[in-house]
């Protein structure tokens, strides 16, 4: 697979794409969109500046105008689209990547996503084109998204009382604007890593993986927080650490936050009360759910369907397994900030240690997810069903199987050449061996 991939434009950058490339998708990135303006923002990996103004130069030349939003996070991108009323964006950055990787975040109005399906195949096809600059360029110009942006997350803040809590911004993008948005609340707040670097000095910026977590939760327990959180490179992904500094699942965390909607402030979901939860997630989410009054629906992995489904069900919120929470008042859009907010708000106003909230949602057994390196995915995934022919099947994103004492969903990445399962059982016995019936079947 080249740099176009399943949700972004993203590789190496000087190995899989370079600034020639970057001029080209700038010049018909605004024949694509349809879209005589188009935001673009970008975050401080070394090679972001140098993209910013070959691309910029592209779509000038294509005649259409650049506004520039400078260095942001990608929930500012999106929201600064939607806000706006901008016909297109593009944000520079290739999120939990290590730093020698860049890539192109692509949208719509109102923030919609471009995916492969959706667009990136005829950008794709479109750049390898002839380039033919119009006389009548367009200008670059700076757009000031701070205040409005600032106003915007400042209205997620509801209910955040004397907490305490550390940050680590992974040295990327969230540290623009988090100092701002947690000015004037009574929580303490300490910070680590929250300078932007694009060296990403500390950490990987990808909180998934547990050795980046590690001075995370050292620091929650020796300063005795209630919660560690932790942001990935551009902030549109975020983990939590409970008190005793062991990580949350990010899809427990999708069903903790129903207690912000349905409990705390009820008139918030009005009559659409869809929450989305995607077919990795544990059974306690959508049985939390269920009991709080809310409607759980099962969604494919990948933020383009999560924020179509929650478009199109006029859903109040969602979660994914990768840390990806979406808010209806987001504009259907992802935002690790809003998330974290709200789980502030909860914890604030519940007055319980977080891992005791957790453990009241939790009543089943999660293997994670594993990864399988195989050369023919749909083989082995339809070897895999007609191996389970007893169980409630979902051809939803790969294949869940759900039985009385278990469930397992295998899927094909998107942006890996993986297999990815995960399993979840009653009780740690029949997790052992679920995890080792499939792990054989799989290799075999």
């Amino acid at each position: 697979m080249g740099i176009f991939k399943s949700y972004d434009i993203r590789g190496i950058y000087n190995k899989d794409w370079d600034r020639e490339k970057a001029y080209r998708i700038g010049f018909f990135l605004p024949r694509l969109l349809n879209s005589k303006k188009i935001i673009v923002g970008r975050d401080i990996r070394l090679s972001s500046d140098e993209i910013f103004h070959t691309l910029s130069n592209g779509i000038n030349d294509a005649g259409a105008d650049v506004l520039d939003i400078g260095l942001c996070d990608t929930p500012a991108c999106y929201f600064a689209t939607a806000f706006y009323n901008i016909t297109g964006s593009v944000m520079i950055t290739a999120s939990h990547n290590p730093k020698e990787y860049n890539g192109l975040k692509i949208s719509r109005e109102q923030a919609i996503p471009v995916g492969y399906e959706t667009g990136l195949n005829k950008l794709e096809a479109m750049s390898a084109g002839e380039v033919k600059p119009l006389s009548s360029k367009g200008k670059t110009e700076k757009l000031d998204i701070k205040s409005d942006y600032l106003k915007h997350l400042n209205k997620f803040k509801n209910g955040i009382g004397e907490i305490k809590a550390v940050i680590d911004g992974s040295n990327g993008m969230v540290g623009i604007f988090i100092h701002d948005v947690v000015k004037g609340l009574s929580a303490e707040i300490s910070f680590m890593y929250d300078n932007p670097d694009g060296n990403f000095p500390n950490h990987a910026p990808n909180p998934l993986i547990e050795a980046n977590l590690k001075d995370l939760e050292a620091k929650v327990v020796e300063t005795k927080a209630d919660v560690g959180i932790c942001f990935d490179g551009d902030a549109d992904r975020v983990m939590f650490i409970d008190e005793k500094g062991k990580f949350i699942s990010p899809d427990l965390i999708t069903a903790l936050i129903g207690l912000h909607f349905f409990k705390h402030y009820p008139e918030k979901p009005g009559k659409d009360k869809t929450v989305l939860y995607d077919v990795r997630s544990s059974r306690s989410v959508p049985e939390f759910i269920s009991k709080l009054g809310g409607s759980p629906t099962i969604c494919k992995v990948g933020h383009s369907h999560a924020k179509k489904l929650l478009r199109d069900t006029n859903g109040i919120y969602g979660g994914e397994l990768a840390g990806h929470y979406y808010f209806r008042e987001n504009y259907y859009c992802d935002s690790g900030m809003i998330a974290a907010l709200t789980v502030l708000s909860i914890l604030s106003i519940e007055k319980k240690p977080i891992s005791e909230l957790i453990s009241s949602i939790s009543h089943y057994y999660y293997s994670g997810e594993i990864n399988f390196e195989v050369n023919d995915k749909k083989a082995v995934i339809d070897r895999i069903q007609k191996s389970y022919t007893y169980g409630e099947l979902n051809t939803l994103d790969g294949i869940r199987i759900d039985f009385p004492e278990w469930w397992f969903n295998l899927r094909p990445s998107n942006t890996e050449p993986y297999l990815r399962l995960v399993v979840e059982a009653n009780s740690p016995s029949e997790l052992e061996k679920r995890v080792e019936e499939l792990t054989e079947k799989i290799k075999a």
